[in-house]
């Protein structure tokens, strides 16, 4: 029996592949009110991004290189909104 994997769509830049990737595995999300990501730094979710960006990274880029495009989003990305009140 065939079996089918389901794709990820099209992303236009490698940036915006990391960022979904990111989501997938639920080491980011938005803020509900201003859409800014917010790294919700949990240890197990980004070890999951590393995974799927390791085994599955877009084509023509090496595993290693798809996994560094994570790292380098998920340090770009702070842990709260900066249109957000404080505390």
């Amino acid at each position: 029996m065939l079996t089918t994997r389901e794709r990820r769509p099209a992303i236009q830049t490698l940036r915006g592949w990391a960022i979904q990737v990111l989501q997938e595995a639920g080491a980011i999300h938005e803020c509900n009110e201003h859409g800014w990501m917010q790294d919700r730094a949990d240890p197990h979710a980004r070890e999951r991004a590393f995974d799927i960006a390791r085994g599955d990274p877009p084509s023509g880029i090496s595993p290693d290189a798809a996994a560094a495009e994570v790292l380098d989003v998920l340090n770009s990305i702070g842990d709260t909104c900066p249109e957000c009140p404080p505390g």
